[in-house]
């Protein structure tokens, strides 16, 4: 009998044709996970951007005040909600592995709490952001401008607070389509509130400001009403409890070091906005740098949804092996997406 070539032999044998398999299979798992949680992610991002854009129009001084406020709002309190929120992508993906469903529901009212709580003082540094930015030494009239809109930007906390812990508590639970869909929607919702507020209603800059707190509240009720008709949701979500009021220490224990690590992320970009003010021509300054930043940084939700942790996180315990792939499968994403993103990189923009 003829002994078979070495041409005539697989390239691949049986464990690595098995891990190979393997391999492409957990990566179109991570994708049907990772591609909603970027687009969800843009969408979100891009309210904010689109409230700045219809305030462009109304002139350099009002779109200097927006941008201004924006990136302060963002470096007091919007990261900051962001990041303690993400303290659920632990607790909430644990609990779901171990299949202590009821915990998820009172993982998100104890964050709910916690970042109620927190809202205080970012609420107070937006109350004074004219004379925090005056005693940077910012422009006097870009200053009060900038003080008027973080005024009316100050109502999108009450609903941003349930937003964020119910996007992490869905997304936990793998169900990041109806976040996806809900947050197009809120997008395209967001432009026709825009243009009514700012120039049908004539509220100006001031009505692109209020227009985040309608769509927040439109994406909340969205969320909540899927949560409650589809039935996705009742294992995870047995009602409100007093135990949500209980262990918030611990909570915030893993809340802040969360925060922390996005914050940093977050104020690479805006300190660089909040720089650009004490410039020769800090009304074209800081609009077009602005613009520029907000821009190139939708560009980070790509790797960002790619790279999260979700499948890690709610995977049974017997499945290390699968964890591990996982891991070394968003690690090769993860790479190719950072030198897709060199050119739009913040610093590049800036220095050129």
């Amino acid at each position: 009998m003829q002994k078979p070539s070495v041409d005539d032999q697989p390239l691949l044998g049986p464990v690595e044709r098995s891990e190979h398999v393997a391999a492409l299979e957990e990566a179109k798992r991570l994708l049907r996970l990772a591609g909603p949680l970027a687009a969800g992610g843009i969408l979100r991002s891009a309210l904010q951007l689109v409230s700045v854009m219809f305030v462009g129009h109304l002139g350099e001084l009002p779109l200097a005040g927006a941008s201004l406020a924006t990136s302060l709002a963002n470096v007091t309190g919007f990261s900051l909600l962001v990041g303690m929120s993400s303290a659920l992508d632990t607790l909430c993906g644990q609990a779901f592995g171990a299949r202590q469903y009821h915990l998820l529901g009172l993982y998100k009212q104890r964050a709910m709490v916690v970042l109620a709580l927190a809202c205080v003082p970012i609420a107070l540094v937006w109350a004074n952001t004219a004379q925090i930015l005056l005693l940077l030494g910012q422009d006097a009239a870009i200053a009060a401008e900038a003080g008027a809109y973080a005024r009316w930007l100050l109502p999108a906390l009450v609903p941003y607070v349930p937003l964020v812990c119910q996007i992490r508590f869905l997304q936990t639970q793998s169900i990041v389509v109806p976040v996806m869909v809900s947050s197009a929607v809120t997008a395209l919702n967001h432009i026709l509130v825009c243009w009514a507020l700012v120039h049908k209603v004539g509220m100006g800059s001031k009505g692109a400001a209020l227009a985040s707190t309608v769509s927040y509240s439109t994406n909340l009720a969205i969320l909540c009403l899927y949560s409650r008709l589809s039935g996705a949701c009742k294992r995870t979500w047995t009602g409100f409890s007093m135990e949500a009021f209980k262990e918030l220490r611990q909570f915030g224990e893993i809340a802040v070091p969360s925060a922390m690590m996005v914050c940093l992320e977050w104020w690479s970009f805006e300190l660089l906005v909040l720089l650009s003010g004490l410039l020769p021509n800090p009304k074209l300054e800081t609009s077009v740098l602005s613009i520029c930043l907000n821009t190139g940084a939708l560009m980070f939700t790509v790797p960002s949804g790619l790279c999260a942790a979700i499948r890690l996180s709610d995977l049974h315990h017997n499945d290390f092996a699968t964890q591990i792939l996982g891991l070394h499968v968003q690690q090769r994403g993860g790479s190719r997406d950072i030198h897709c993103q060199d050119d739009t990189c913040p610093w590049r923009i800036f220095l050129h």
